[in-house]
């Protein structure tokens, strides 16, 4: 354990006198360390955290973390040196650089739950601005005022359809990158109702508006059900805490007769 902690030590005076330098590694070697960079970790780190926050950075965290605690173990066995040791120091460093997009996806698995009631008030907000815009200034119009989770997703397929893309694509990799209930269907919806002719289009927002209003009912009855359950809980408890704590007394009342 002192061997770990001089480590540390001499790790932490090398950084500081610039003798070791990881952050300017790391950029050094930008583009070559990206390469470990998961596809999908800009989007799960902006579901956690917010559009404010620079996946780069936490990325190159996770990068020094693994480092030190990599480059620590080797200090470690620095007397006793093998390929064993080295290996099982790299396997380590390794496990720390993948615990950190390990939470992330645990965190977006918890959350998806959430994503699913927040996707039918996301898409009401659409069918409001559809009314006045094309679909696309519709879907660029939404991302302010669109759940955190839903931005970077947005400002994607935006970009992609401003770009020139109008086949359905965009629609259905968003709706991939938020794999909910119904969310395929709804931007199958979504993409013909900016096909459409404005002639037809009071008929497909009306379409487009029902379908919006059951998911948007399916929502509420989820939330209940959740609040229920809430309640039921916690009736249970009580009714446990209050049966317990007179079973107590109860018994505390016979034994002071004996």
């Amino acid at each position: 354990m002192e061997i770990l902690f001089v480590g540390i030590i001499v790790i932490y005076i090398l950084q500081k006198n610039n003798k070791v330098d990881t952050a300017k590694f790391i950029k050094d070697n930008g583009n070559w360390i990206k390469k470990f960079k998961e596809e999908d970790y800009d989007f799960l780190v902006r579901s956690k955290y917010g559009e404010d926050v620079e996946p780069d950075v936490l990325f190159e965290k996770r990068i020094q973390n693994a480092f030190v605690v990599a480059a620590g173990l080797i200090f470690i066995f620095i007397t006793q040196l093998s390929f064993i040791n080295v290996a099982a120091a790299l396997v380590a460093g390794y496990f720390v650089f993948r615990s950190g997009y390990s939470n992330l996806k645990t965190y977006y698995k918890k959350h998806l739950h959430e994503i699913n009631l927040q996707l039918p008030y996301f898409l009401k907000n659409l069918e409001v601005l559809a009314q006045h815009y094309t679909i696309p200034v519709s879907l660029a119009k939404s991302i302010e005022t669109s759940p955190d989770v839903f931005k970077s997703g947005l400002r994607k397929m935006v970009a992609r359809i401003n770009d020139g893309d109008s086949s359905v694509d965009p629609y259905m990799d968003f709706a991939k990158e938020y794999p909910v209930n119904d969310s395929m269907r709804m931007m199958r919806l979504l993409y013909r109702l900016g096909l459409g002719s404005q002639e037809n289009k009071h008929e497909q927002l009306v379409m487009f508006s029902k379908s919006v209003s059951a998911l948007q009912n399916k929502a509420r009855e989820v939330r209940y059900k959740e609040r229920l359950n809430k309640m039921e809980n916690k009736t249970m408890v009580m009714l446990g805490a209050v049966g317990g704590g007179t079973m107590l007394l109860l018994l505390f009342a016979m034994l002071q007769q004996f």
